[in-house]
């Protein structure tokens, strides 16, 4: 029982570190689908109190007037709806904000009440590391919109995403570690799965990865396209499996890292190969002698991909509508998740702290 683990307030702590993190994902995908993340234009805004008189409404406007996405493309916009796409960015900063103080409060607290031991030490500091990296990296992504593009690259908004992951599988797995710390480690041969879990989980990062790529802007002929806005069919792309425009360019790189119709035909292409993955451990699980908790992992992992395949299929027709967006980002989330606690409970074979 959690409630007589030794460890209880640091767990309690990291594991609300992690749900901060999941609800900082969901408000950036909201803020992505809303094209709110160019609306504060400057870095020390961050986590500020918010305009709270017509003048100062008039002034954050007007830094906003001055951004090449203001200039470019909402030219139109009127002060009442840059307040919508303002409110999306501010709530996503002041999270920030709050996980910082959570980390940091919680961390001074749990150390007076010395909850904390030397051996916890280099991981808590790492994950700090990881802390402020993400917001760095938050920074260094918007500043690239507010340059002569009005637009984010999708190479930064990838890494934006996947270091929010990184630090929530590191704050999880380290929460794992001190729930399973006084626990008795069961005999079994789910080892045999590690692998294939390894296997599946690689493909999974890349097919987070590749979300963003879909969800992020693509330098087109003319202009920039959303991969997720183009080919909006199941299960072709339009009227072919693999329309000419996935190889428009000259070279591998440049067709699937560059081109908007490849980084989406590369999409389906892993969401078969989770799916097939997930198939083999599977058939290998029902013939092996599984932990409970492996078994919950497996089973999290069959209805988290079926529930993520047609929820991405949906998505995809409806042209990214803002709802199916964010419950698609929710199941890439829980997915990861999940993966990381097979992972823990396939690889780990002690948990002394």
């Amino acid at each position: 029982m959690l409630a007589q683990n030794s460890h209880k307030s640091v767990i309690y702590w990291l594991l609300s570190g992690c749900a901060l993190i999941y609800i900082m994902v969901i408000v950036g995908c909201i803020t992505r689908l809303t094209h709110s993340g160019l609306s504060i234009t400057d870095w020390s805004f961050m986590g500020s109190m918010p305009p709270l008189t017509k003048k100062a409404w008039l002034e954050r406007f007007a830094k906003y007037q001055e951004s090449p996405e203001f200039i470019k493309v909402n030219y139109t916009m009127s002060l009442s709806e840059f307040k919508h796409i303002f409110f999306w960015e501010y709530i996503h900063r002041m999270i920030g904000r709050i996980m910082m103080y959570v980390f940091s409060i919680g961390l001074i607290f749990l150390i007076i009440k010395k909850k904390i031991n030397r051996n916890m030490l280099p991981s808590l500091l790492l994950l700090f590391f990881m802390g402020a990296m993400q917001a760095v990296i938050g920074w260094w992504m918007v500043y690239s919109g507010l340059q002569k593009k009005p637009a984010v690259s999708h190479f930064r908004l990838a890494t934006h995403l996947m270091s929010a992951f990184t630090l929530f599988a590191f704050t999880f797995w380290f929460a794992l570690k001190l729930i399973n710390k006084e626990k008795t480690i069961t005999e079994n041969n789910g080892n045999r799965l590690k692998w294939w879990s390894l296997s599946f989980f690689i493909v999974l990062i890349i097919q987070i990865i590749y979300g963003a790529f879909t969800a992020g802007y693509v330098e087109g002929d003319a202009a920039k396209i959303r991969p997720g806005q183009i080919f909006n069919t199941w299960p072709k792309m339009g009227n072919d499996w693999m329309p000419e425009q996935v190889t428009m360019k000259s070279d591998l790189y440049s067709n699937f890292l560059e081109n908007a119709a490849g980084i989406q035909f590369i999409h389906r292409i892993l969401a078969i190969l989770v799916v097939v993955l997930l198939c083999v451990i599977w058939n290998k699980s029902t013939k092996l002698n599984l932990t409970t908790s492996q078994y919950k992992a497996i089973t999290f992992l069959i209805y988290g991909v079926t529930i993520q395949f047609i929820l991405g299929v949906f998505t995809l027709i409806y042209q990214v509508p803002v709802v199916l967006g964010v419950l698609h980002q929710t199941g890439a989330f829980f997915l990861f998740a999940s993966c990381v606690y097979l992972l823990f409970h396939t690889f780990k074979k002690t948990h002394a702290i």
